[in-house]
């Protein structure tokens, strides 16, 4: 036994006939002999670890197997619920409060078609209780804290903190706060005596004398420590340090409109100098650097009632949606280059602009008296151009914010600051204004430019006084113009400033804009919720034209144009044209009744209009425009809508005979050209005289005969249009899909599309093209269209059309298409992807959007196409009867993970070509040819099951497109025939797809798998067969496909991780959760053989290669198929193994007659229990491969998988966590049963016992478990090196006496794991070592105490006492660590700590102890160790960079590392949190205590009755002992003593003949409490010192041997331990006196003066003790106490001799 543990050489006993018995049968039971031992001792029918064992038909047993219980917690985990899968039909949250839908109907299909995609209810499929799987675990991190609420705390002696004048000096700490102890010499007994009968004793334990059965003692002592036991073990340990577990799959986010960041603009007064006129505003954001207008006009109207009045007789009532005064902007992509630009403008006049904005520059507000008249004349003019110009307006002033400095110094400044800008010369240049009062106090290190300085979310509203204006100049008027002035504005020696300001007031509030702002209307004048009163002033919307594309489906209807005229030139026209303004109309037909009211109104108007003016600038025959028209687009377009500009000559004077407005041209655009929208810019001719009859149809630029145009047809008109709508693609190959999808729809041929006619005849080449051309589409129109394509595409695969009495299969090109847009959104919005690689916008239509066409709810029309009565759909209905000779070969595909073979000479394409081509009558046109002579590969490729292939051949033996021709479904009397499932042909077209297809599919697999999922779900849920028995859900085809998918899949996972590790994890996890999600639907015995398939290739690879990588992505694979949340379930808990029929000779029963306990043959039932056995690894399958894995990987042997221990701990750590937090495994019984799959787990901890980090030493290697005053606390006090005091040190003591340190009074030493012998592989890590501990105290928690008894006997000796070296280890895990909230500054204790540890390690004490000890040993590695002089430790744990930590107490060993470490953290964590900490750490230890003695109890239990007990109960007791040594609550301590007083009642010859050492250990525990801080601590622990010596006297008349210990251990403790309080071991000793008093029993006897005796004695002892601790410096004096000390320790040993 070379790994057996130092301290376990003196656990057992054994003689040398039951070792070599022990050694032959290599450690009986364990299951991880297979390995070992399976060439000779097995016999052929066991299955190694390494591989995968024949799985149990999980339906066939569910049926021969009916359940035992009836209902209640068992019952149900026996099948999964009635209602696990459900499909929702959801209504999608609609913003408004009314529907964004086309007012005039749904005319054109492609219309219909997009609202409905708008409109429609989301699908969603519903995993009832996938939140109970271990992806949402609520053990980890962020849940832990809500269930730990109500524990109680424990009480620790080492938490109770002694008063803080220990901090001052080192002096102090020596003098002992003793209570009764005076300065009068205590030599006297009588003294002694007085003081100690004049102590209170502790409260006596009640029936402690009482004679009980030993039975029943053990019965009252279990059912005290079984109440109020915490319920759940891993809500008390600590979650492990996991990034986001790779098994959780989020929700993803519902698709919504986009909105950039939001900023709400309120415009709350305008005030000019003079107030004569009323002036008309407008904001729009606009982006420098990209030179684009970044958001829609904002039309506002800050005029007095008064003011308005002026225009009466030209303005209808007022739109309420026309009064808003505030806006809510969005900026997707905000940068330093975003302005708000102000234009103002006002009604028409005569005159130029400059002479026109004179007055405004010219008068002040304070002359106002002074220019009476003159303001009166002027007002007077402005009355008669309103009366009569009212309509017009013209440009007047402008201005512009910079963006970003509003919100930068906002953020800066108090709430609401009034920022003031100005550009007069008075106050100082523009930028110095800006500098001085925007930037207010912030730094300037925020003017960086850069995005990241860009946030719009988190600013302080501010209020802006905006005080000049800038005379708009008539020729630069254009936008280009405008991008020069605000470039110019952000440079210091801005042009600007030289010009002559308009002084003015703009008072605007600029804020983040709220989440749900009330009185909100969109773009389309829509309200949006909440919307209480339809009377209150609205806030607007405004539309944002974002600088770059933003790539988000869409989601509402939304249908706008957007039209700016741009420039004229009139310059070669004849006649008098200057005063030009464009009337803009939208017209529907030639009549200019035509003109339809669809121009949205600006401020204080109408909501629509008919027509829209431009402004005018005055005398300018080539005017620039800065116009923005925004018209409401009708849904359905035709040939006739256009859009009709009539120039217009206005006669600003007012003369006889003018007209008002002369007509001087007319231009047009036709709203559609071939069928698409036509937007752009546009250089278009102007006509002179009217257009024609008929003229919309064409487009100007065609010269019509005998028309007059300016400037001989020349382009003279620049304009720009733009749509926003969610109905008009913008991209020609989309429109031209959709186009021919709805051709197909409505059945009208000839299609026009462009300028193509398209017949019949040739649709289907057409449709295919189209199809595949939908890859040169641009990526923004297809991510906003993605929805409805994905939809189509999916139809075209369902449903083939009928072409010309044809049906066209269209399932391949669709299926390629469809991995090529996949692809393109993964390539090209990378950020929107989760953390397996899924693109946001897929996955979010998967789990919304997706739905087999014809199963919503709502539809009557089987499907979107409202296919009516006209049957131009079909189906491939496959045969069920495959004609043999359409062998299409699938072989040559499915060997794609040999990249380099070709492909066979024909394409499957010319071969369903070929058979269409034969009008399906020539069945035995066949493809033989092509089977064979490519399948080679398939017996090459690893893993090449034969079950495999047999499913390929079957595959094989099927065709897709199979045909029915017209005439054949027009006998179906109009009836629809059956139509294809989804699934099943996705599944078909991915086993076929072959090179680049198959390339695209295998990179975005999880898009597939996904929409298989959900295809499969619905079509069960609609077809009613969820109820369904499993085996009959599926036809055995698609079975076959599903089989040879997961094997390619599989086969490429093994054959390229080395060269694509990228894309081999995505499609590893991609398949695992496919896996996982067929479980819930399909045959679970074969989606089993599908693991197995995975489990074989992989294995067959791992073990050629012995790489980690494939092993870890196996366990990925592995974790996240089990974290089915029917994973309990699916491993068939509450089935019962039997054996099988002849029990063949296992490891187990052939060494049976080693066991020291079990003369009969064993149990083979129980033993399958425990052992990873084939029956075991059969009937709980998943379980079986979990452990079967953790077994193989922490082999010793398996030196490769070193690196992998963490990751596989963790699996079997995340699942235990998970069931015990899990509400439906509440209850005990059933609890039982969950621990019962993880029964093997304790064997294969015992087998990796030699591995494990060893805690023992963790403790030994400080010296001391360094208290906060230097103080040692109890945990390992005993044998620590005292160097705080000058006493002798016990160690050096010992080496003088000439015995080793194991003396009766240390404490055990370490397990000594790793002297070189031992460990020649690798350790594990304190983190994986402490999870797998947690995990093994949760089994024995948990499982059946019967059935771990039965297993106890058969156990070895050896293999129990190797259970009892696993416990010991457990005491030391999870030992609680002083947590003392420090109320001063840590670093005033650690520096403390410091002068106490190593003060005196350079003084010649150390050199003499060196000396005595010898050079080289333990002490030395110890200090060495302190002083931080080892590396990290080997097995790479952050363990090594502790050393100096030690001081830091609330530091447990398993905090993760970077809060260890960090110790700025640890000064930022409140006290409440390191309370709380304190709190769990306290449970913790006290609950794993506690499991550890209830395992001890059952095996005391078990081997009671047994003939080798001796040495086993001498490792329990050591057990026992070691887990008094360390920091241990006052709970757990009671139940302790307890064990240990009905254990020595029981065995009582076991202390006082066999173990004597132990003996004196126990004595110096006991004696160690009974000087305890904590009252109970004190009563149990005299209570159990009392019985001791009672039992000793019981046993021989006297008592000898107890007395000689306790007086032995209590002249050790008063000697070294420096926290020592003398009264409370008074109170104990006077404690020991009263039970003397009081037993009746032994009353007559010699016993009650002997321990009185003893007590006065010990209580002499003490005093004097105390009394040389405080004689220390006075040396005369100490040498007196010495020698009475010695003299009377020396009577007291006589006297017991």
């Amino acid at each position: 036994m070379a790994e057996r543990r130092a301290f376990a050489q003196k656990i057992s006993r054994t003689v040398a006939a039951e070792v070599r018995k022990q050694i032959a049968g290599q450690y009986g039971g364990s299951p991880q002999l297979f390995k070992n031992l399976n060439a000779g001792t097995l016999t052929s029918n066991t299955v190694p670890l390494t591989e995968a064992v024949e799985p149990v038909d999980f339906e066939e047993y569910l049926i021969t197997h009916p359940p035992i219980v009836e209902s209640g917690p068992l019952r149900d985990l026996i099948e999964f619920p009635p209602d696990d899968i459900e499909v929702i039909y959801t209504p999608r949250e609609c913003r408004t409060v009314v529907q964004a839908i086309p007012e005039e109907g749904d005319t054109d299909p492609h219309v219909r078609d997009c609202v409905r995609s708008y409109t429609e209810d989301w699908a969603i499929v519903n995993r009832k209780y996938h939140k109970l799987g271990t992806g949402f675990n609520p053990n980890s991190l962020d849940k832990q804290k809500e269930r730990q609420k109500g524990l109680p705390k424990q009480v620790f002696e080492a938490d109770e903190l002694p008063d803080s004048s220990g901090y001052q000096d080192d002096q102090d700490d020596l003098k002992r706060r003793s209570m009764s102890i005076d300065d009068t010499p205590r030599g006297s007994w009588a003294c002694s005596i007085f003081d100690l009968k004049n102590s209170l004793p502790d409260s006596l334990l009640p029936h402690l004398l009482d004679r009980a059965p030993n039975e029943e003692i053990d019965r009252h002592n279990e059912d005290q420590r079984k109440t109020n036991r915490h319920r759940e073990l891993f809500a008390l340990h600590p979650a492990l340090d996991e990034e986001d577990p790779i098994e959780r799959h989020c929700v993803p986010d519902v698709p919504k409109e986009h909105f950039g960041q939001r900023l709400l603009v309120k415009c709350l007064s305008l005030k000019f100098e003079i107030e004569i006129e009323p002036i008309f505003a407008s904001l729009a954001l606009y982006d420098v650097k990209e030179k684009k207008k970044i958001s829609e006009n904002f039309f506002f109207d800050l005029n007095s009632e008064q003011t308005k009045a002026m225009l009466r007789p030209h303005i209808q009532t007022a739109a309420i949606s026309t009064l808003a005064r505030s806006a809510i902007f969005s900026i997707t992509y905000p940068s330093q280059d975003v302005f708000l630009v102000i234009k103002l403008e006002k009604v028409l006049q005569q005159g130029d602009i400059g002479e026109c904005a004179e007055p405004y520059m010219v008068f002040k507000e304070s002359d106002a008296n002074k220019n009476k008249e003159k303001l009166e004349k002027l007002r007077s003019q402005s009355e008669q151009f309103c009366q009569r110009l009212g309509r017009y307006r013209m440009p007047f002033a402008w201005t512009a914010i910079h963006l970003m400095n509003i919100v930068n110094s906002a953020g800066s400044l108090e709430r609401d600051t009034e920022l003031e800008m100005s550009l007069s010369e008075r106050k100082g240049s523009w930028s110095e204004r800006r500098n001085s009062s925007i930037m207010g106090r912030r730094s300037l290190e925020r003017t960086t430019s850069g995005d990241e300085s860009c946030s719009l979310t988190g600013f302080r509203p501010a209020t802006l006084t905006i005080t000049n204006f800038f005379k708009q100049e008539g020729d630069r008027l254009s936008d280009e113009d405008l991008y020069k002035f605000l470039a110019d504005m952000r440079r210091p020696s801005s042009v600007l400033r030289r010009l002559r300001p308009i002084t003015a007031q703009l008072k605007l509030d600029i804020s983040p804009a709220p989440e749900n702002p009330h009185y909100c209307l969109t773009p389309d004048l829509l309200q949006v919720k909440p919307y209480p009163d339809s009377r209150v002033r609205p806030t607007r919307d405004i539309l944002e034209f974002p600088a770059r594309d933003v790539y988000v489906p869409n989601t509402t209807y939304r249908n706008l144009l957007y039209v700016n005229p741009q420039s004229l030139n009139f310059a070669n026209r004849q006649g008098s044209a200057r005063n030009i303004t464009v009337k803009v109309q939208f017209m529907n037909g030639e009549d200019p009744n035509n003109a339809m009211q669809v121009i949205f109104g600006k401020s204080s108007c109408a909501d629509f209009y008919k027509e829209a003016y431009t402004s005018v600038v005055y005398h300018n025959r080539s005017p620039d425009f800065h116009d923005e028209i925004k018209i409401k687009l009708p849904a359905s377009l035709s040939d006739h809508h256009h859009i009709l500009f009539t120039f217009y000559h206005v006669s600003c004077q007012q003369k006889q005979n003018t007209l008002l407005e002369t007509p001087v041209g007319y231009t047009w655009i036709p709203m559609l050209q071939n069928g698409r929208l036509r937007t752009g810019h546009f250089c278009l001719p102007v006509s002179l005289e009217k257009p024609p009859q008929s003229y919309s149809v064409l487009s100007p630029d065609v010269p019509l005969p005998g028309m007059k145009w300016v400037d001989n047809h020349r382009g003279v008109f620049n304009v720009e249009v733009v749509a926003v709508s969610t109905i008009h693609t913008q991209d020609q190959y989309l429109d031209k899909f959709f186009a021919l999808v709805h051709a197909l729809d409505e059945h009208m041929f000839p299609v026009r599309i462009g300028d193509m006619r398209i017949m019949e005849n040739n649709l289907e080449t057409e449709l295919k093209s189209s199809i595949a051309a939908l890859n040169s589409s641009q990526l923004e129109p297809v991510v906003r269209f993605l929805h409805l394509l994905l939809d189509k595409l999916v139809l075209l695969v369902v449903r083939p059309p009928v072409i010309a009495g044809q049906i066209v299969n269209l399932g391949q090109s669709s299926f390629e298409v469809m991995a090529a847009i996949v692809n393109r959104l993964h390539k090209y919005l990378d950020t929107s992807q989760d953390m397996h690689g899924r693109n946001s916008l897929l996955s979010s239509y998967i789990h919304y959007v997706f739905r087999l066409p014809s199963t919503d709810p709502n539809s009557p029309s089987p499907g979107p196409g409202g296919l009516g009565g006209s049957v131009h759909y079909a189906t491939m209905a496959r045969s069920a009867v495959r004609p043999a000779s359409l062998n299409l070969n699938r072989s040559r595909s499915l060997s794609n993970s040999n990249p380099d073979i070709s492909g066979t000479p024909t394409s499957p394409d010319d071969e369903v070509r070929a058979i269409i081509g034969s009008k399906g009558l020539d069945r035995s046109n066949s493809w033989v040819h092509t089977m064979g002579c490519k399948s080679a590969p398939w017996g090459s490729s690893p893993g090449s099951a034969p079950e495999t292939m047999q499913a390929m051949e079957r595959c094989g033996n099927r065709m897709s497109s199979h045909t029915e021709s017209a005439s054949f479904l027009q006998t179906l009397t109009g009836r629809l025939p059956t139509k294809k499932l989804f699934h099943e042909e996705l599944a078909l077209q991915w086993v076929v797809s072959s090179g680049s297809v198959r390339e695209g599919a295998l990179q975005q697999a999880w898009f597939f798998f996904e929409l298989m999922v959900k295809s499969i779900i619905h079509h069960l849920y609609f077809a009613e067969r969820l109820e369904s028995p499993r085996k009959n859900r599926f036809p055995e085809r698609f079975m076959d496909d599903i089989t040879a998918l997961v094997s390619t899949i599989a086969g490429d996972i093994v054959s390229r991780f080395q060269k694509d590790l990228e894309l081999v994890e995505r499609l590893n996890t991609s398949l695992a959760f496919f896996l996982n999600d067929l479980l819930s639907v399909m045959d679970r015995g074969f989606v089993f053989t599908l693991i197995k398939a995975y489990w074989k290739q992989v294995s067959t690879k791992v073990y050629a290669l012995q790489n980690p990588t494939l092993e870890s992505l196996r366990l990925d694979f592995l974790r996240i198929v089990c974290s089915h949340e029917h994973y309990v379930t699916l491993n068939l808990p509450c089935s019962l193994l039997t054996p099988p029929a002849s029990p063949s000779p296992s490891v187990s029963s052939a060494t049976s007659q080693s066991s020291g306990f079990s003369t009969h043959v064993q149990d083979q039932k129980i033993a399958n229990m425990f052992e990873l056995s084939v029956p075991f690894r059969e009937q709980h399958f998943m379980a079986g491969l979990v452990l079967s894995e953790l077994s193989v990987i922490l082999d010793p042997d398996n030196e490769g998988m070193f690196g992998l221990h963490k990751k596989v701990v963790s699996v079997v750590h995340n699942l235990l966590s998970s069931h015990d937090s899990d509400p439906r495994y509440a209850d005990s019984e059933v609890k039982a049963r969950v621990a019962m799959l993880y029964l093997p787990l304790i064997g294969i901890v015992m087998e990796t016992l030699p591995q494990l980090h060893d805690f023992t030493e963790s403790l030994n290697q400080w010296g001391r478990s360094g208290g906060v005053q230097g103080t040692t606390v109890c945990s390992n006090g005993d044998d620590a090196e005292a160097e705080g005091n000058n006493m002798i040190n016990q160690t050096v003591a010992m080496a003088i006496a000439g015995t080793t340190t194991t003396s009766p009074m240390s404490r055990p030493s370490s397990f000594l794991l790793n002297s070189q012998a031992n460990r020649q592989h690798g350790s594990f890590s304190a983190e994986s070592s402490r999870s797998l501990l947690i995990c093994l105290l949760w089994v024995l928690k948990n499982a059946d105490e019967l059935v771990l008894q039965k297993w106890f006997t058969d156990l070895s000796v050896s293999q129990l006492n190797r259970l009892l070296d696993l416990l010991y280890l457990c005491v030391s895990c999870f030992e609680y660590k002083a947590h003392v909230v420090f109320t001063m500054q840590g670093k005033k204790a650690f520096e403390r700590m410091n002068s106490l540890t190593f003060k005196k390690s350079k003084d010649m004490k150390a050199k003499l102890e060196e000396a005595i000890l010898g050079s080289i040993g333990a002490r030395q590695e110890m200090v060495r160790r302190s002083r931080g002089q080892l590396e990290r430790s080997p097995s790479g744990s952050a363990f090594g960079s502790q050393e100096n930590l030690r001081w830091r107490k609330d530091m447990t060993h398993w905090r993760q590392n970077s809060e260890r470490l960090d110790k700025s953290h640890r000064s930022h964590r409140t006290r409440a949190e390191l309370e709380h900490e304190a709190l769990i750490d306290g449970n913790l230890a006290t609950e794993a205590n506690l499991i550890i003695l209830d395992t001890l109890e059952i095996i005391v239990q078990t081997v009671s009755v047994t003939e080798s007990k001796e040495s086993i109960l001498g490792g329990v007791l050591k057990v026992l002992l070691h887990s008094m040594a360390c920091n241990q609550s006052a709970l757990y301590l009671q139940h302790c003593f307890a064990t240990q007083r009905a254990l020595v009642s029981k065995f009582p010859e076991l202390l006082f003949e066999e173990e004597t050492e132990q003996c004196a250990d126990l004595c110096l525990r006991l004696l160690r409490s009974c000087s305890s801080s904590i009252s109970t601590i004190r009563a149990h622990a005299s209570a159990s010192l009392y019985l001791l010596m009672r039992q000793n006297f019981e046993i021989g008349n006297n008592f000898a041997r107890v007395k000689m210990q306790v007086t032995m251990s209590l002249s050790s403790l008063v000697g070294t331990s420096q926290n020592f309080n003398e009264e409370f071991l008074r109170r104990s000793l006077k404690t020991i006196l009263t039970y003397a008093e009081e037993d009746l029993e032994l009353r007559e006897t010699t016993f009650p003066d002997q321990v009185q005796d003893l007590v006065f004695n010990l209580h002499m002892i003490l005093s004097d003790t105390v009394k040389m601790k405080e004689h220390q410096e006075d040396p005369e004096m100490l040498i007196d106490l010495m020698y009475r000390y010695c003299t009377k320790l020396m009577n007291v040993q006589e006297n017991q001799f």
